[in-house]
């Protein structure tokens, strides 16, 4: 997969500024998440049994092993059964308690609790862009599968340098997620917003990469992205958020 020429940003911690503005109900907390179900998941390609009356918020079909995968990866269908998505097996789906509204909520952590992505469906999208600052993309592919008459999404990893913050840590932003937007065009570009289309307004799926992020288990040498890219976490993030496609 070709990439890119790339960027390169300030080095420092990563603190995503603009990913979810102007949406409607926050994404899934982790305070007030329940986990996915995954003991006796159903067979690949089968609809998801109602959801017995209940407080509780639907917490989507069980994961099961998507075809052609890897054997240790599952997919996850959103309780609204729209939406589906491969995930490494030994990571786990995490539903919204309370459910929002509209649309689902729902994101992905590692063996470890860590959050790596999440989802949100039937957002009301828009983003201001204050001013331009230096921007990188460090990653990119079109996601046919999610096509829609205004285009085809693109997954996209990329960063933004905010000149104006004194501090090297706090002036830098990098982010991997699904957009509907055209690429930006020379070195500037407005602040990170990661939306796509998707009936019946928009959507979101992502996450932050933090380079100075401490954590048990973290490879050493990856305080850069382009050697985040390298790793076989980045490798299974992306392959998950490319693998976003209409359930069924």
């Amino acid at each position: 997969m070709g990439r890119p020429a790339t960027v390169l940003l300030s080095s420092g911690a990563v603190c995503l500024a603009l990913l979810l503005s102007s949406c409607a109900p926050p994404e899934a907390g982790a305070d007030a998440d329940t986990a996915e179900t995954q003991d006796a998941p159903s067979a690949p390609g089968t609809t998801p049994a109602a959801t017995p009356a209940s407080t509780d918020p639907p917490s989507g079909s069980p994961s099961t092993a998507p075809p052609d995968a890897d054997p240790g990866w599952a997919t996850y269908t959103t309780p609204d059964g729209g939406l589906s998505f491969d995930h490494p097996g030994d990571w786990t789906v995490v539903v919204s308690t309370p459910a929002p509204p509209e649309g689902v909520a729902v994101a992905v952590e590692d063996g470890a609790g860590r959050r790596l992505a999440s989802l949100r469906t039937d957002l009301v999208t828009g983003a201001v862009c204050p001013a331009k600052v230096p921007y990188s993309l460090l990653d990119s592919e079109p996601l046919p599968a999610l096509t829609q008459a205004s285009g085809t999404p693109m997954f996209v990893f990329e960063g933004r340098t905010d000149p104006a913050v004194a501090d090297p840590v706090a002036a830098s932003t990098l982010a991997y997620g699904i957009t509907s937007g055209p690429l930006p065009e020379g070195t500037t570009a407005c602040p990170i917003a990661h939306f796509f289309t998707w009936p019946p307004s928009g959507a979101a799926f992502g996450g932050v990469y933090d380079p100075y992020e401490i954590y048990p288990g973290k490879p050493m040498h990856i305080d850069t992205p382009q050697a985040y890219m390298e790793t076989e976490e980045y490798q299974r993030i992306r392959t998950m958020l490319t693998s976003l496609r209409p359930a069924g």
